[in-house]
């Protein structure tokens, strides 16, 4: 049965739910078209913290007609601990996005608005979570409402400085979850498309054409990046003008390899459940053993972030499969397209990384900022003598501060090398 997940997390366990997200595919998406719009269901009732069922996430029998980004649903909700509140309004939504293999798809997500600033005039921040976990409980939305999103102190001091929040679900949140965890091109639309939702609900009031900033660590760095590549094709009539992304897992291959028996082994378990979900073709079931099919159903019924790490501590794939899945073709075929890099974002970048992060492996990030460098990116990178958690706290004031001066209009400080003679 699946439950809400309430602040019993430990500050070490809460910390390592900084978790992560591999990179994903992207494919070409068209820009939203002269779709008209569904009409907003406002009739479900508030959410409730400890309800395990919750109507509002399940996905329409039917996807309405209509553009990315377009609300379906719309409710009242908290904004997460009693500061929270304080500080902002907020409401759940249900969205218009777009799946891996570009069929129009359903995310839910919250979106909150500064109650001591004109919504006409913020900015909006598009806040990409980290590793949750893959059951329904584990849903961010949900999490945000009873108070209990680790990433909170994120979200308040968007809305403690001015900013309008959207901070997405991800694909696949609901009672039955599908989620698409690691795949790049759900996971940028989701992010793109919950800005889209939080200037077409109607309550919010925010101007049509705001400005906006990304921000992301570990899976949240991912899909930050993911968001930065599609925005120009997939959102081109957003006004992004600076995205902040850490610990980003660039190339899913390279962090499988370090997470092969490893404390974090369950993320990589749950990345395989991720793209069987998003690629039917690949038949993740056909791999398991009995002990194999076990896990991934305790997965998608009851685990977060917390049992990822403490039920699968050490584990390697073959403890689950007759099969390493990632050793063959057609998974292969999957896994190369979402890698990072191969496209250009085309709004200024901060990066960060720890030299000596044992979840998201410093080289592989550290090819990621070449390979942005050489595409032409005004990119500034940071390095820190960190790991993986610490990174999240030791990285953020570099992160708000890039961002800051990128709604300010402050000129860029770009730091790539320079190029090879």
């Amino acid at each position: 049965m699946s439950r809400i997940l309430t602040p019993r997390i430990g500050a070490r366990v809460a910390a390592t739910l900084a978790g992560l997200l591999l990179a994903s595919p992207l494919l070409a998406v068209s820009p939203a078209s002269a779709a008209v719009a569904p009409p907003i269901d406002r009739s479900f009732a508030p959410p409730t913290p400890n309800l395990e069922a919750d109507p509002f996430y399940t996905p329409p029998a039917t996807i309405p007609t209509g553009n990315p980004g377009d609300i379906i649903r719309a409710r009242v909700a908290k904004a997460g601990p009693p500061k929270a509140r304080e500080l902002a309004n907020a409401w759940q939504v249900m969205y218009l996005s777009t799946d891996a293999l570009g069929n129009p798809s359903v995310v839910t997500g919250t979106i909150l608005v500064p109650k001591d600033a004109d919504p006409k005039t913020v900015p909006v921040a598009a806040i990409a979570p980290g590793t949750t976990g893959p059951a329904f409980r584990c849903t961010v939305s949900r999490f945000i409402n009873s108070g209990s999103f680790y990433e909170q102190p994120s979200v308040n001091q968007m809305l403690e400085a001015g900013y309008a929040v959207a901070v997405t679900d991800y694909e696949g949140y609901h009672e039955n979850p599908q989620t698409s965890y690691i795949i790049g091109k759900p996971m940028g639309a989701a992010v793109l498309n919950a800005v889209r939702a939080a200037t077409r609900l109607p309550e919010a009031d925010l101007s049509p054409s705001p400005k906006v900033v990304v921000r992301g660590y570990s899976q949240g760095g991912g899909a930050t990046m993911w968001a930065g590549q599609m925005a120009s094709t997939y959102a081109p009539e957003l006004n992004i003008v600076g995205i902040a992304g850490g610990g980003v897992p660039a190339n899913i291959s390279v962090v499988a390899i370090t997470l092969q028996k490893a404390p974090a082994f369950g993320f990589l378990l749950n990345a395989l459940i991720g793209l069987d979900n998003a690629y039917p073709d690949l038949l993740f079931d056909n791999y398991l053993t009995p002990t194999g099919k076990t896990a991934v159903q305790q997965m998608e019924n009851d685990d977060c972030t917390v049992e990822l790490l403490l039920n699968y501590a050490g584990k390697q794939i073959s403890d689950y499969t007759t099969t390493t899945p990632l050793s063959t073709t057609l998974w292969r075929s999957k896994v190369l397209p979402n890698t990072l890099g191969s496209e250009k974002i085309n709004v200024p970048v901060y990066q960060y990384q720890g030299t000596v992060d044992e979840i998201i492996p410093y080289g592989q990030a550290a090819t990621l900022r070449e390979q942005y460098c050489a595409l032409g990116v005004d990119l500034q990178w940071a390095e820190m003598p960190v790991g993986h958690i610490t990174g999240v706290a030791r990285g953020n004031v570099g992160a708000f501060q890039f961002l800051q001066d990128r709604v300010a209009g402050k000129p860029t400080t770009p730091n790539c090398p320079p190029p090879a003679e």
